[in-house]
């Protein structure tokens, strides 16, 4: 893959990464209630379902997604419903109650399966994810060159882009939370991101097709 192809390709992700999604929620959420290594986790978790889709691209599996309504349709509503429900979920549960002295992620155990199996089902939830890099990706093969590596670079870029950006709301929300770590801010936290899980479960269910 060319230079400049590249650059187009990884600046064009970036931008469309960057805008807060499940993803971003998931580890904003897991920061807050774990720490670093539920971040780790969730990452981790995030890039094996990124790697999953990008093989299923290279595939040709989001081009027949897209031609089959009833199926994308089916993904969409088992998405939405996991969503809403991780929504609900994280909205009804309870927030302990802490001495000055403790700190917040000590209030949770940690769980890295759990953590890492759940970011993968919120990053493969979405079926428009799947149609729009099936979309998105082709626009940067070049012809002429094996397939297969484009595709490796074009993951490797992903993975990058989406660790990076992670991470930074990571950072940027451990040191607010460090400022602001008392029961009531992460009761907040809760129960907003409670709130968004489920406004995006409802959001996916009404989306159309890319």
């Amino acid at each position: 893959m060319p230079f400049h192809t590249w650059f187009l390709f990884a600046t064009a992700y970036l931008v469309t990464t960057i805008s807060p999604g499940p993803n971003v929620l998931l580890v904003i959420r897991n920061t807050v209630r774990y720490g670093s290594r539920g971040t780790v986790s969730t990452i981790a978790g995030n890039l094996l379902a990124q790697l999953v889709v990008v093989v299923l691209v290279a595939l040709g599996v989001g081009a027949v997604l897209a031609a089959m309504p009833p199926l994308f349709v089916g993904m969409k509503v088992i998405g939405a419903a996991y969503l809403m429900y991780l929504g609900l979920k994280q909205f009804r549960s309870q927030t302990p109650k802490l001495a000055p002295s403790v700190s917040t992620h000590s209030t949770h155990v940690l769980n890295k399966a759990k953590i890492f199996r759940e970011a993968i089902l919120v990053s493969g939830s979405n079926p428009k994810t799947l149609v729009f890099l099936s979309a998105f990706m082709p626009q940067f093969i070049t012809n002429g060159r094996p397939l297969p590596e484009q595709f490796i670079v074009m993951y490797l870029t992903v993975a990058t882009i989406v660790t990076l950006v992670h991470t930074i709301y990571s950072l940027s929300l451990r040191g607010l939370h460090s400022r602001l770590g008392t029961s009531r801010w992460l009761r907040v936290v809760k129960h907003c991101s409670g709130l968004v899980f489920f406004a995006l479960g409802i959001k996916l269910l009404a989306a159309k097709r890319v």
